[in-house]
């Protein structure tokens, strides 16, 4: 467990249409915990003072999409704004669907003060909420966001590849399930 960072909040996205899970993925159950709530622990352990998912109300502190069809940036502009009105400074954005995600494989990330992500995915990422480019929009790429944001792209840990990625499909669930 990393020390809680009272500058550092985390958004959860968990606005997509899950169309090829089948279902919500955040709801799904992954041994026994849903997977939005073990997001929500990860993004504890990894300091966040503040946890916000973005994009549906799963009983948790929450930020709405700003409109219908707003994409993962949508999700990443809202809980932003969220984030800065109660004083954190950088933002932890993970998704609801790689809940197998661990400290370890966050720790470059959180370890770059100008922010980061990992090259072969966008999310995870760490943001500095004073990054955040002016006139950013919500159906953006994330990949724009990331460039425009000036973030540092890392390679990704081999051992961690299939984690960051996640499920998006019940196979792919399949294959990270413990």
């Amino acid at each position: 467990m990393i020390t809680r960072d009272a500058r550092l909040g985390a958004i959860i996205l968990c606005g997509g249409g899950s169309v090829r899970m089948g279902r919500d993925k955040a709801l799904l159950d992954w041994g026994g915990v849903r997977a939005v709530d073990r997001v929500v622990a990860l993004a504890r352990a990894a300091g966040a003072s503040v946890v916000l998912t973005a994009g549906r109300d799963y009983g948790l502190d929450w930020v709405p999409d700003p409109e219908e069809g707003a994409g993962p940036v949508g999700g990443v502009l809202a809980g932003a704004a969220a984030l800065a009105a109660r004083g954190c400074e950088r933002a932890l954005v993970l998704a609801v669907d790689a809940p197998t995600l661990a400290v370890e494989d966050l720790a470059p990330l959180l370890a770059v003060e100008a922010g980061a992500t990992f090259e072969v995915s966008p999310v995870p990422m760490v943001l500095p909420l004073d990054a955040l480019p002016e006139g950013a929009l919500p159906g953006w790429p994330l990949r724009r966001l990331v460039e425009r944001a000036g973030l540092s792209v890392l390679p990704c840990p081999e051992a961690a590849r299939a984690r960051l990625l996640g499920a998006n499909t019940p196979e792919e669930r399949d294959r990270l399930r413990p």
